[in-house]
């Protein structure tokens, strides 16, 4: 865990910190509620002034004041009011720009108001996703946040889940953002069975290099076969195997990608080095449910490789040999993101027998032209599976809206007169999102389970940094699963 980032059930020292940060909606931000957080000479009436009546915003706004010996500053944080039914009542999308205006002093304490103790989590991911850990700079400043959590009455919220939460937030968006020289496959490989090591009652498995072609896995293989760096296929196992079928997740883990030969224009290819985030959240996901929930059977599977140019780069005409046992016709090999997660849902379907399957990318362009940059795009053969992780969602703060689920209208985008498929589709504008995630099911044989996948594209990051998306959503999801049986379109997954 990171401890510049910690969460705690007092107010003890925040009177040393230099700037301290009160969130909350208007109604919460008045005297009796945060009275008990206030110094004694921020009175009612600056208080008043500070939050004051006037329009708050779609995103919020801040006041601040100077006051003390020594001086302190204290901003105030009104989140917005208006919050739609596809929204998060938590209003997590305005607090990363609430705390970054709050300025980078060395000493910040954040106390944030919840208008339900339930948020806390969503409150948590939201803070950990403006405070981001990785940076190259040859000075960099130390910042120390504080957080404290109060329920709507002004008593302490437990904050153990959200210290978890924040951590596995935190982790994902420094991997995302880590740059490609740094975080290789190999490294990625290193920080995965870091993370095993830290962990009670987790296995390592890993497939690498020339052991993925000899053992059929020709997607993720041929994807990362011109890179210097091997690709490899990382699995982490915990739980007891008389605890039922596991939960798998899958997570592409492309830490580089150039677009292969179909390669990327120099404006398009700045930024790939984000094309793991759905690895990124699977991994730092896995960790924060094993660590709050040590009965649940989960494994994480990582397809990694990076996407590059050279002599062995696969061509355009090539045809790849899936674990699946289905055929591939490459016809755009900046289409790589699903050649490796179709064979990372196959191994999880031959070698651990999901009681539930659900893959997560960084995976097209196309979900924020359908969902935006909040809300992934999610689909599912599960119609229950489907509802739960939009209200997961909102539950979390990490956004997430359904896409069409219809294998009989796209299979054809991916018609071969060669192959059982190409792997990119035909018509780019007949739902890319779901064609893209209809690929991916492709693979997943006589699996008839429940099945999510979650494109993750736009929320993945904001600007130029990082979101950390993803870890918080699982941790809502996973433990509360209730799949009614005979739910899932079975029969409907290949084409």
């Amino acid at each position: 865990m990171h401890s510049d980032l910690s969460f705690v059930t007092s107010t003890a020292g925040f009177d040393e910190l230099k700037t301290v940060l009160i969130i909350g909606r208007r109604h919460l931000l008045n005297h009796d509620v945060c009275a008990s957080v206030l110094p004694e000479h921020l009175g009612e009436t600056l208080l008043t002034a500070l939050v004051g009546p006037s329009r708050v915003g779609d995103t919020g706004r801040t006041a601040s004041t100077h006051f003390g010996d020594p001086v302190q500053k204290w901003v105030f944080g009104v989140l917005p009011e208006a919050c739609s039914r596809h929204n998060s009542p938590s209003r997590a999308w305005a607090i990363p720009g609430i705390v970054r205006a709050a300025g980078a002093p060395r000493s910040l304490g954040i106390i944030a108001i919840l208008e339900d103790a339930s948020f806390a989590n969503a409150v948590a991911a939201s803070i950990a996703s403006a405070l981001p850990t990785y940076s190259a700079a040859s000075k960099q400043a130390k910042r120390a946040t504080t957080v404290l959590l109060l329920g709507p009455d002004g008593s302490v919220v437990d904050p153990t889940a959200a210290q978890v939460v924040a951590a596995a937030t935190r982790d994902a968006a420094q991997w995302v953002d880590m740059p490609p020289d740094v975080l290789h496959p190999e490294r990625f490989v290193a920080e995965a069975q870091a993370v095993a090591a830290r962990l009670d009652n987790v296995a390592v498995h890993v497939v690498q290099g020339e052991a993925l072609r000899e053992q059929g896995l020709g997607g993720l293989y041929g994807v990362g076969q011109a890179s210097t760096h091997p690709p490899a296929l990382v699995v982490l196992d915990h739980g007891p195997s008389d605890a039922g079928a596991p939960i798998v997740l899958v997570g592409k883990g492309i830490t580089y990608d150039t677009g292969g030969l179909s390669i990327k224009p120099k404006t398009g290819m700045p930024g790939m080095k984000t094309d793991m985030g759905g690895a990124a959240a699977v991994l730092s996901g896995f960790e924060a449910l094993v660590r709050l929930h040590p009965t649940l059977r989960i494994t994480a599977i990582l397809c990694i490789a990076e996407n590059a140019l050279g002599s062995r780069a696969i061509r355009p005409d090539d045809v790849l040999h899936m674990l699946s046992g289905r055929t591939v016709e490459v016809n755009n090999t900046d289409a790589e993101g699903r050649l490796v997660l179709g064979d990372g849902v196959a191994w999880a379907v031959k070698y651990r027998n999901p009681g539930v399957l659900i893959d997560m990318a960084t995976l097209t362009g196309a979900q924020m032209v359908a969902t935006g940059r909040l809300h992934a795009s999610v689909m599912s053969n599960n119609e229950a599976l489907e509802q739960q992780v939009v209200v997961s969602g909102r539950n979390s703060g990490q956004l997430a809206h359904p896409v069409p689920f219809a294998p009989e209208l796209f299979k054809r985008e991916f018609a071969s007169s060669i192959a059982d498929m190409k792997n990119s589709v035909k018509d780019r504008s007949n739902a890319q999102v779901s064609c893209a995630g209809q690929f991916i099911a492709n693979h997943l044989g006589d699996y008839a389970g429940p099945w999510l996948h979650i494109d993750m594209a736009g929320p993945s990051v904001s600007g130029s940094r990082a979101t950390g998306y993803g870890a918080a959503l699982l941790l809502d999801l996973i433990p509360n699963l209730r799949l009614p049986p005979g739910n899932n379109e079975a029969g409907t997954l290949a084409t």
